[in-house]
């Protein structure tokens, strides 16, 4: 290069170098940069995305495509099956979707984990700020205008998800081609194995046998007018319900990996047979009669196993089509041989507690309370002295957990998030992202525990210094969604996604919104997020019984976050001929955030009623574990507010003109 270009290069590699070094120790890439900054907590992906493409030349497919479900299409998957982890490098997301083509990478991922991606991804990946199919196959079509295969392992694919996909590829004359040979898989040399652990026996108490159950399930299959000869079961709380049976398969959810055909003849269990004991078969095959026989047939061989069943004369297969991927559903798709409803009878049947289900779970939520009152109460004492962190908060309230009776650890990795962490909804903190907790900001935590009688989820928002007005109106306002749909009554079988606007209102009242779900159903030691109970437009209608969480939000951009997240349950209203909630999470709301004079008259008497309700089942239980100062916090913290003299403003200045500069949210169910 001549002297004269070299001099002419000068101050643009200067400035390069000035913006590395401002940048060195910043959380997010820099892909502009040359060379491009990548902070400590990326993951080189060049090696693995040449294998991907080399594995897709043979198949000769344009694209490939990676959803971040497992085959039994879970929330969160289990180590082996984090293929968009080992791929990206972006490891603490529960969801998004992966294209890699000949010449681009790209993840395409809901705001909820926006900051996550661009601090875990090098610059071969782009992150598209969108999670909607129709994004995804918007994107295949520009790329691709000519046409060609698409590939994508049918396991890891729902029904729905395939349809969607195919059809909205279709004008492109783009075709969606299924490999049953998952192409990350083979190139993934240190895939972790199935986990050692054996399933087991529930040791929780039951009111009914798995017998009990498989018969209850025939008899909805005999009801069913299209007359199934067998019922396929795939997401992994229906076989762990069904046959009473738990394992450890799954991070934080008591689940192995298993499928079910019931038939009236026939119990086929698919497992990895390796991992059932002697004691295991006999309880599942003691003394039975043939029809209440269970065959262990191998997991991997289900697909084939099912493929020579639908060969059958006269048989016909029912399927739940939310939790049924695509592999098993495109060997019975025959329609003489299929049978569909949205959710199978197990899930539905499972949705609705007993009466000992709906007791025991309530008291794992009075010990759970102890363990977060625990927590907020020392957080209150060692915050000031500013030597507490994101992470010791996590590990202290994890700890008081496993202090309590039945505790089988967390339901969920513990979401402990200070200031602007707590403005990303689904931040988890890790020792790159950890952040000094301080009276100055807001405070969000959201944690569960298992226990053996029940599954907890609550989140609490707090601030120990002098809150701003727009946090105590904003914190106010989600504390009105919350009580508004606890204390609202509806009929039977009303739909969740009817009311949730309940719990937006107040917020959507001065333009305000959040971008996550308003709730979702909670297990008896099972999954933390339990279908299909819920707020969304697929969930199924209300009827007594039944668990939810009730979780409103706010939160602003590198500012703060918001949550307010309770469980509740299904009861009679007192008119007995309609239902409303019943609040069981039993932990005070932060006093210094709440405006009574936001709230009317039947909130604050809702509010002093529940106050009451932790007094009546937190003083004895505290009491009894002996933790007086705690009994004392509690006490304090559940005071009944007046409601002499409070006004009941609509709107707000303050959050008003806050509004103007907060786009809304989009609401993703």
């Amino acid at each position: 290069m001549a002297p004269s270009q070299q001099l002419s290069l000068f101050p643009f590699l200067f400035q390069e170098t000035l913006l590395l070094a401002l940048m060195e120790g910043s959380t997010e890439r820099n892909c502009s940069l040359t060379p491009p900054y990548l902070p400590a907590t990326v993951v080189n992906t060049t090696l693995r995305l040449q294998a991907l493409r080399a594995a897709m030349i043979p198949r000769e497919v344009l694209a490939y495509i990676i959803p971040a479900a497992d085959a039994h299409l879970v929330g969160l998957a289990g180590p082996r099956d984090a293929r968009i982890a080992f791929m990206t490098g972006f490891h603490t997301g529960s969801a998004g979707t992966v294209v890699v083509t000949a010449m681009k990478a790209v993840l395409w991922t809901d705001s909820r984990y926006w900051v996550q991606a661009d601090r875990q991804m090098d610059c071969n990946w782009k992150l598209e700020r969108d999670s909607f199919i129709g994004s995804i196959t918007d994107w295949l079509l520009n790329e691709f205008p000519e046409g060609g295969r698409i590939g994508f392992d049918p396991f890891v694919f729902s029904l729905k998800t395939q349809e969607y996909l195919n059809a909205d590829l279709a004008p492109g004359n783009l075709l969606l081609t299924s490999i049953p040979d998952n192409l990350v898989d083979g190139l993934w040399t240190d895939r972790p194995p199935v986990p050692p652990l054996q399933p087991h026996p529930s040791p929780g108490p039951h009111h009914r046998t798995w017998q009990m159950k498989v018969d209850a399930i025939r008899m909805e299959m005999m009801a069913n007018p299209y007359k199934p000869t067998a019922l396929l079961l795939s997401a992994l709380d229906e076989t762990a319900w069904l046959f009473n049976l738990r394992g450890n398969d799954i991070p934080h959810n008591p689940f192995f990996y298993s499928y079910t055909l019931l038939t009236m003849e026939e119990i086929w269990l698919f497992v990895h047979t390796e991992r059932v004991p002697e004691d295991l078969q006999a309880y599942l095959n003691s003394s039975c009669v043939q029809s209440m026989c269970v065959q262990l047939r191998e997991y991997d061989a289900v697909r084939l196993d099912l493929a020579a069943y639908v060969l059958l004369p006269g048989v016909k297969v029912w399927v739940g089509t939310e939790y049924t991927n695509y592999a098993l559903y495109e060997v019975i798709s025959a329609q003489d041989k299929l049978v569909t409803s949205s959710y199978s009878p197990v899930l539905t049947s499972k949705a609705v507690k007993d009466e000992m289900e709906q007791r025991i779970l309530r008291n794992a939520h009075v010990r759970d309370a102890v363990a977060v009152i625990q927590l907020l109460m020392w957080l209150e004492t060692a915050v000031p002295r500013g030597k507490e962190t994101e992470l010791s908060a996590a590990h202290y309230v994890n700890e008081c957990r496993s202090k309590q009776k039945d505790s089988r650890g967390p339901s969920f990795e513990t979401i402990s998030a200070s200031g602007p962490n707590a403005a990303l909804a689904h931040y988890s903190p890790t020792n790159e992202t950890d952040r000094k907790l301080t009276v100055d900001e807001m405070y969000l935590i959201d944690s569960g525990g298992q226990y053996l009688d029940g599954t907890t989820d609550i989140t609490r928002t707090v601030h120990w210094g002098t809150p701003t007005a727009m946090q105590r109106e904003a914190f106010t306002r989600v504390l009105m969604g919350n009580i508004e749909i606890s204390r609202t009554i509806f009929p039977s079988r009303t739909k969740g996604v009817n009311m949730e606007m309940l719990a937006r209102r107040a917020l959507w009242e001065v333009g305000l919104n959040y971008g996550h779900g308003t709730g979702h159903g909670i297990g008896n030691y099972f999954g933390v997020h339990e279908w299909p109970v819920g707020f969304g437009s697929n969930n199924v209608p209300f009827t007594e019984g039944m668990f939810t969480s009730i979780e409103p939000g706010y939160y602003k951009d590198d500012d703060f976050g918001i949550r307010i997240e309770d469980v509740a349950v299904t009861v009679p209203a007192r008119t007995k001929t309609y239902l409303t909630f019943d609040t069981v999470s039993l932990v005070p709301y932060d006093r210094k955030l709440i405006d009574t004079t936001l709230l009317s008259e039947e909130q604050i008497r809702w509010l002093n009623r529940y106050y009451n309700t932790i007094r009546v089942h937190m003083g004895p239980e505290l009491d009894r574990q002996g933790l007086r100062r705690e009994k004392e916090w509690m006490l304090q913290n559940t005071e009944a507010f007046q409601t002499a003299g409070s006004s009941r403003a609509l709107s707000s200045f303050t959050l008003s003109v806050a509004a103007l500069t907060v786009a809304l949210l989009q609401h993703v169910l």
